[in-house]
């Protein structure tokens, strides 16, 4: 049975244990399933041409051999096979392949293979993260066959395209617009349509990245006080969306304040996933009313991780990956030395407070073994008696430090931004950049940079300048960095010019060159207090 035919025969305690039981696992019966699962993926992949490959004649015959035989591995083991989307190399036959991102200027686009198994556990994680997004306590939800959704989403081959997807198999929720009228437009066009029927008829679930989201958010106030449509238009919803459009127009104008989502949308359930979702968490809440429940999911991983009605942090799902977390410490490590193996830890061997980069292995026939993510997260609670849970939660932290992501739309690398300055032409001696946040507590790329004043004097060059320069060639290599200012609105750049021989004499100082991306705060205080031309602010 599925969603739709459990809530017609009112089954509710089963939907909750079918989809949500993994909340009352022991952490002893999570490893069960998390040992055995990965049991049945080491068969798998190791007899794959992509396995043995990679282990190089080795063969494991346990977990453990299996942690110590195959190294940490990033998409460049991957590349040559799946970028040919060649299937038969894989542990099981690939039904779909998702697109995302993988280095802007220099890798243009990753694929990754699911198999059937993989698309089934998706169906039932994501069906499980609708019920949750509804729920108010333990066995509470609020989920229709008739209930409406608002489409904030990337359509196929992007891996948000397989949550409506998977959904359709579950319950006949609407999405709005439908999907495959979605999937011809513009993030735009998607919506204006989107909101237009929402108006007529009302929405119930929202899910987008926190910085869509937000950008979505201001959209539909902007577009709700429009003058288009007046009477007629307003003829054309439904009863029950009148009454809330005339009380919504009646308090705003009452308590002189814009129109929010809110005073004309209740929803059941809001959803976001993606990164800097703490930026835009309580925005989106002022916005609409309702809490956003975070969620993680990727295009390699699918997706892992939701949180409850609690909104405290958030539970992996035991089936979907086999996890081993990289201690902050020695993630730190990596970065300066690349070939440095560091000691993993298992789901039951986390510590409270401590940060971890994630590292997974895809279970049922996935094709990456422990694979990094590119993922830090906070282990923030073994135990929670809020919602009476006994397995580890976790709070997102960032990506890892070799990579700046602003929003989760664009992952800006040192390649990207070294090809960025080439391009420009602009004489820069040397430069480090940083992810910041500014008053509002929104993300921002932070390029420091040291002119060669050989070429330029003082006077010949300022901030403005070489922003404007630099913005235009990081678009020119990077489509989704060029879509935060067309699709957020954004300027994710900041420039600070810093004094000729500031790098330098830093280098000197400390003995070693300043790391090129997200340096520490206490090097990039020294370095500051080195002196700089002109802060831009």
């Amino acid at each position: 049975m599925n969603l739709k035919e459990m809530l017609e025969e009112r089954q509710f305690d089963k939907i909750w244990e079918s989809y949500c039981g993994f909340l009352d696992l022991s952490i002893e019966s999570y490893m069960d399933i998390q040992n055995r699962l990965m049991e049945e993926q080491i068969s798998l992949w190791c007899k794959s041409a992509l396995g043995t490959g990679i282990l190089k004649g080795k063969m494991p015959k346990s977990i453990a051999e299996f942690r110590n035989m195959v190294p940490l591995t990033t998409y460049k083991d991957y590349a040559d096979i799946l970028l040919q989307k060649r299937g038969d190399l894989l542990p099981d036959n690939p039904i779909i392949w998702l697109q995302t991102t993988w280095e802007g200027g220099k890798h243009p686009i990753k694929v990754a293979p699911y198999t059937r198994s993989m698309l089934d556990v998706y169906r039932q994680n994501v069906t499980a993260c609708l019920i949750l997004s509804t729920s108010t306590a333990k066995g509470k939800f609020d989920v229709e066959n008739t209930d409406r959704f608002l489409y904030g989403l990337a359509p196929l081959p992007y891996a948000t395209g397989l949550f409506p997807l998977a959904l359709s198999e579950e319950i006949d929720i609407e999405f709005l617009p439908k999907v495959k009228d979605a999937v011809e437009m513009s993030f735009s066009e998607r919506n204006k349509l989107g909101f237009k029927l929402a108006m007529k008829n009302g929405v119930d679930f929202f899910f987008g990245l926190g910085s869509v989201a937000y950008a979505v958010s201001q959209s539909l106030s902007q577009m709700s006080t429009g003058k288009s449509g007046g009477i007629k238009s307003l003829l054309k919803c439904h009863p029950k969306m009148i009454y809330r459009i005339l009380k919504a127009k009646y308090m705003t104008k009452k308590e002189n304040r814009p129109l929010m989502p809110k005073d004309l949308f209740k929803l059941k359930g809001f959803m976001v996933a993606g990164t800097d979702n703490s930026c835009y968490k309580d925005d989106l809440e002022r916005l609409w009313g309702v809490r956003p429940m975070e969620l993680f999911a990727g295009t390699e991983p699918s997706i892992i991780g939701t949180e409850t009605w609690t909104r405290n942090g958030m539970y992996f799902f035991p089936n979907t990956c086999f996890y081993e977390f990289i201690h902050e410490v020695d993630m730190m490590k990596l970065k300066e030395n690349p070939t440095y193996k560091p000691k993993t830890f298992l789901m039951n061997e986390v510590v409270p407070g401590e940060k971890y980069e994630l590292v997974v292995s895809l279970l049922k026939g996935g094709a990456f073994a422990r694979y990094r993510v590119g993922d830090v997260y906070r282990c923030v609670g073994l135990t929670n008696r809020d919602d009476n849970t006994c397995i580890p939660r976790f709070e997102y932290v960032d990506r890892v430090p070799t990579i700046i992501d602003i929003g989760g739309f664009t992952r800006i690398c040192e390649y990207g931004i070294q090809d960025a300055i080439e391009l420009s032409k602009i004489p820069v001696r040397d430069w480090t950049a940083l992810k910041e946040f500014n008053e509002n507590n929104k993300p921002y790329m932070h390029l420091y940079i040291e002119i060669n004043q050989s070429r330029f004097t003082e006077n010949a060059v300022n901030t403005e300048i070489v922003k404007d320069i630099l913005s235009t060639y990081f678009k020119y290599i990077d489509q989704d960095y060029m879509d935060l200012k067309k699709i957020l609105g954004m300027d994710p750049l900041k420039v600070t010019l810093v004094k000729c021989g500031t790098f330098e004499t830093f280098k000197k100082l400390k003995h070693r060159p300043i790391a090129k991306l997200n340096p520490s705060s206490s090097e990039l205080r020294e370095l500051i207090n080195l002196q700089y031309i002109d802060a831009g602010r």
